[in-house]
């Protein structure tokens, strides 16, 4: 039982690849109906033919009016009353390589664009009965790792962000949390893998392991196992859990 209200509308970003993907499915299954939110028309026409999400909505999330137009937009058709903010990118350099435009566009992406996103959801939220809004951030947002300061930096501001707007919506039915995966078989730590190989001549299997070296259980995080723990969040038995960062991470954190 997923605990989730009857006829809940809930709008995942960067819904339509990895984890993405993986949240809209369990909350499609989960029987709520959701919206997926993704710059790729052709990704998120996919997503939704192959059955985890109901409606898509094209935008950039570091586009606040796109993003706000396409979000208003899937409120009207059915008010919202769980948000996953998800949308992400990473980068890596070098602190002394990691010019300003990096830092730039890694917060656009991720610290901003999760602004953007609540920004332009929360005040019919608030006037709901239920609502729960999940930020998906990283053990990146709990500790540090080299070479990547800038998406270090980003992914600490959401954490943060959600520390603080958990307590200004205390007394509403609104909950915020967020889920902070380790390194995840998703696309995006392939491309991490296919920069390891490039830059070490090391072969797939060996950079893989690099990555799953941080977990303690020696291995990636299933995309599965962070949509499982969104899943709790967005249900009524998670209604006492506000303002908490839950690494899902094999123990790394």
């Amino acid at each position: 039982m997923s605990g989730l209200p009857a006829s809940a509308h809930a709008l995942v970003t960067g819904g339509s690849r990895g984890i993405g993907r993986e949240i809209a499915r369990a909350l499609k299954r989960a029987g709520a109906t959701v919206t997926i939110v993704g710059r790729n028309r052709a990704t998120l026409e996919a997503a939704i033919a192959g059955g985890c999400a109901d409606h898509m909505a094209v935008a950039d999330v570091a586009d606040q009016d796109a993003l706000t137009a396409a979000i208003g937009l899937a409120a009207a058709r059915q008010p919202i009353d769980i948000l996953v903010a998800n949308a992400g990118a990473a980068e890596s350099a070098p602190f002394v390589k990691s010019d300003a435009a990096l830092f730039r566009r890694m917060m656009d992406i991720n610290f901003m664009g999760v602004v953007h996103t609540v920004q332009a959801a929360l005040p019919a939220m608030k006037d709901r009965p239920y609502g729960r809004i999940v930020m998906v951030a990283s053990t990146a947002g709990l500790k540090g790792y080299p070479y990547v300061s800038a998406y270090v930096a980003a992914k600490h501001a959401v954490v943060g962000l959600m520390r603080s707007l958990a307590l200004e919506l205390a007394s509403t039915n609104v909950t915020v949390n967020a889920v902070c995966p380790g390194f995840t078989d998703t696309d995006l730590v392939a491309g991490s893998i296919d920069t390891i190989m490039n830059k070490t001549g090391r072969g797939r299997e060996q950079a893989a392991a690099e990555l799953a070296k941080h977990n303690p259980q020696g291995r990636l995080v299933r995309p599965q196992e962070v949509a499982d723990t969104v899943l709790w969040l967005c249900g009524a038995g998670a209604s006492a859990i506000t303002g908490q960062a839950i690494a899902v991470a094999g123990g790394e954190v």
